[in-house]
């Protein structure tokens, strides 16, 4: 088969736009998915291309934290006891990678796959003619407490020095002539400048798909799960009949060890589920920008639909049902944070699994001991944000370029 075919499978955001920038470079390229792309875990998030977001979410390392989780009464985290025994290996491994100079050295990492972000979406947006999805101007981290801010204030400061991150500081006054939807009392808030908001992430997945059609990509429907060698290349069963390529790539997020399973390859990879639901908009005073309630670990998003507002993280078993916990609690803060935050505008909230790696660095790279195949999955928090630049390194390390980072520390291996 010709050498310059490549099938991607999975059809979220960070596979559509890995099957984009391969079709830009020259490669003849299949998107295969069973759900309509965009419409699965990259439908639902905060909307935000997060350059900021240079420092992975650690374990929590001390005994007031981890006793405020136990308890399992939070907003920002909620877990199922019955998921734990299975989270349990996972985890340990987590706090392993989250001890203090361990985690310096994977920020740099990530802080160093985030850097390009928006350029990287702002060339694939501009291509697919959707800069009208995007808006820049940030969004804002908002503290309650005093205590809280000054805390983060000192985070920020470290993010300016290592990572070339940019930020502004609003005190309490500054904070509600800027968002006077907000209800306080509040402390003030971080402003982080660099970041673009997206209105409609599933419409932004839509756009870069179209234009990859549109370069001669093709997508079909079917079943990664079929994935097997065929000769020289790889094959899965498609509605359409068998698709082939003499090189396949593995982006599924959470659901990419139903494949690398059967190759073998069971990494550390665990699943943070979340929930999203749109409201209709305060009547008086409308939100102008993202909101980040910093001690509850929600955001508050305005995007084509209304107000999204999107969950903390739960800890369940993956194909588990939904569950209510998680966005009554972070309703009811946003209620207060929010008091114009109107009526449900969706049947039903919307669950989405992130997918998270022990290490917290995505797994980019060759599959181990498989020619022709390759992983690119474990964005957890920041698929969105981090889509496009993957599909630059993995196209750069596909046609045997030098790639514009190290690709060594997200190399699949390692596990």
């Amino acid at each position: 088969m010709p050498q310059g075919t490549v099938m991607v499978l999975g059809a979220g955001i960070v596979g559509v736009s890995i099957a984009l920038q391969l079709q830009r470079r020259g490669f003849s390229t299949a998107l295969v998915d069973l759900q309509l792309p965009g419409s699965g875990t990259s439908l639902g998030n905060a909307g935000l291309i997060q350059r900021e977001a240079v420092l992975p979410h650690p374990f929590p390392r001390s005994l007031p934290e981890l006793l405020h989780y136990a308890r399992n009464q939070s907003t920002e985290m909620y877990y199922h006891p019955s998921a734990l025994p299975a989270l349990a290996i996972p985890f340990l491994r987590y706090r392993y990678y989250s001890q203090k100079d361990r985690y310096r050295v994977i920020a740099q990492h990530y802080g160093a796959l985030l850097r390009p972000c928006v350029e990287d979406h702002t060339t694939l947006a501009m291509a697919a003619d959707a800069m009208d999805l995007l808006r820049p101007g940030g969004w804002l981290q908002v503290h309650r407490r005093s205590d809280s801010l000054a805390r983060a204030l000192a985070e920020a400061v470290y993010k300016a020095e290592a990572f070339g991150v940019t930020h502004t500081v609003l005190d309490a006054a500054e904070l509600m002539r800027r968002e006077p939807s907000l209800a306080g009392p509040l402390a003030g808030a971080i402003h982080w400048t660099q970041p673009w908001a997206v209105s409609d992430p599933y419409a932004l997945t839509q756009a870069y798909l179209g234009l990859f059609l549109k370069l001669g990509g093709v997508y079909q429907t079917g079943d990664a799960r079929s994935l097997r060698r065929t000769g020289s290349g790889w094959q899965v069963s498609s509605a359409a009949g068998p698709v082939e390529a003499a090189q396949a790539v593995v982006a599924m997020g959470a659901w990419s060890m139903d494949v690398t399973r059967t190759l073998g390859y069971t990494p550390p990879l665990f699943g943070k589920r979340g929930y999203h639901q749109h409201y209709a908009p305060p009547v008086e005073a409308a939100l102008t920008s993202p909101v980040l309630d910093a001690e509850a670990g929600y955001v508050l998003a305005p995007m084509r639909r209304g107000i999204r507002l999107t969950t903390g993280a739960e800890f369940a078993r993956r194909d588990a049902p939904p569950c209510t916990i998680p966005l009554e609690r972070a309703e009811r803060q946003a209620r207060r944070l929010l008091p114009g935050l109107g009526a449900r505008l969706d049947p039903q909230p919307w669950m989405g699994v992130r997918p998270c790696v022990a290490d917290m660095l995505p797994i980019i790279g060759r599959a181990p001991g498989q020619p022709g195949l390759w992983y690119a999955f474990g964005h957890c928090h920041q698929g969105l944000t981090m889509g496009p630049t993957t599909g630059r390194l993995l196209t750069e390390m596909m046609a045997g370029e030098t790639p514009f980072i190290d690709p060594t520390p997200y190399r699949p291996e390692r596990f």
